[in-house]
């Protein structure tokens, strides 16, 4: 219980959260998010930042095995969401709402998937949220699993090498950012949000042409 206790006072403080859980709670972070259902609440793009950047300024994670171990839970992660929605197919859809489960994100991802196809696999990535439920969706609708495994993979190693990789030359080319990581985490926060933020607009902008 302590450990679980310590995990959620620094959930939201990444670099503290890094400096106390590493490697081991970086890789169980990336995989829960990108395949439980109950794990988009969990940080994404701006962890992986923050780990880059911490690992060029402080030197306590390698940059090179940071990225071997999150993109495979990634992709790990992927695969289990896809195996969810394939064995559970659309009776997920039929559950009730919980603080761990929103309906409406399952049904919002599925309208992303609609729109980009198998693309969304690697494009969900980049996504929050939509990361979480996309793969599970991509099970629901029984998308052929080799080609599910090349987008996964693809995305996954994409995603995290983009993220950590954006913190490490941040924190190589700026003197002193780490003191001014909120920031940096606040900019990472408000880019990822803009495709949500478009989706949003442009469904709502269709509802109103509707007579």
């Amino acid at each position: 219980m302590e450990i679980l206790q310590d995990f959620f006072h620094y959930l939201y403080r990444f670099d503290e959260l890094i400096r106390w859980g590493g490697y081991t709670v970086l890789a169980l972070i990336v995989f829960a998010e990108t395949g439980l259902l109950a794990g988009f609440f969990l940080p994404g793009d701006s962890l992986l930042v923050t780990a880059g950047l911490l690992s060029a300024v402080e030197g306590a994670l390698n940059i090179w095995l940071l990225n071997l171990l999150l993109s495979a839970a990634a992709i790990l992660g992927d695969t289990t969401g896809y195996w969810i929605g394939r064995y559970f197919g659309p009776r997920i859809f039929n559950r009730e709402d919980s603080f761990f489960f929103h309906k409406d994100h399952l049904v919002r991802t599925q309208k992303f998937y609609e729109k980009y196809g198998a693309k969304t696999i690697v494009i969900a990535r980049f996504v929050p949220i939509v990361r979480t439920f996309a793969p599970t969706v991509a099970g629901v609708g029984r998308m052929e699993y080799k080609k599910f495994l090349a987008y996964n993979i693809f995305g996954g190693i994409g995603w995290v090498m983009s993220m950590t990789l954006i913190g490490f030359f941040l924190g190589r080319s700026i003197p002193h950012i780490e003191k001014q990581i909120h920031w940096v985490i606040l900019v990472v926060i408000v880019i990822s949000f803009i495709p949500i933020f478009k989706e949003w607009w442009s469904s709502r902008h269709d509802n109103l042409k509707r007579p």
